[in-house]
């Protein structure tokens, strides 16, 4: 980011804009183009890893030296009376951070997939959409925030390497 002084700015205020569509058009070409140049942001990194992060095992920890002894050979366990607990939930403020931060990584991939891919996606793109358009329940947050953080890779997939 450079610095520029008082007169600077006024002088760059003062210039009169263009009302020409065409050249509308190809700034916002311009635009798009270096977002595309950007690369993945390190949030939306982030924000995918810890969608995707696997959830923790709810059985419990054997306590028996036989189950030990079963596990380091392979065997499977004998049935437990009682049924493994649900995975905690994620907190709200979590959820609303990620889908936040999916639903900006949504529309800079709208923007620029088309100058990242040889044809433009349109089934992976709708998909987005309909996952950004979507409000689900906080029992189903877990879930639905899995399946945008994969519709989000299929795009960034199909761009290439270099995205």
């Amino acid at each position: 980011m450079a610095a520029v002084d008082q007169a600077t700015a006024a002088a760059l205020l003062s210039r009169p804009f263009s009302a020409d569509h065409e050249a509308m058009r190809m700034l916002a070409v311009s635009l798009s183009r270096s977002l595309a140049a950007d690369g993945i942001p390190g949030d939306l990194i982030d924000a995918l890893e810890d969608a995707l992060r696997p959830e923790p095992d709810p059985s419990p920890a054997p306590d028996r030296k036989l189950d030990g002894l079963l596990i380091r050979l392979g065997l499977p366990l004998p049935p437990r009376h009682h049924p493994p607990k649900p995975a905690p939930a994620w907190s709200e403020e979590e959820t609303a951070r990620i889908t936040a931060v999916f639903h900006r990584a949504t529309v800079l991939l709208i923007r620029v997939v088309q100058w990242r891919t040889t044809w433009y996606p349109t089934e992976e793109l709708r998909l987005l959409r309909l996952l950004r358009d979507e409000h689900p329940t906080p029992e189903e947050s877990r879930a639905y925030l899995r399946r945008y953080a994969l519709a989000i890779l299929a795009v960034i997939d199909l761009m290439g390497n270099d995205a």
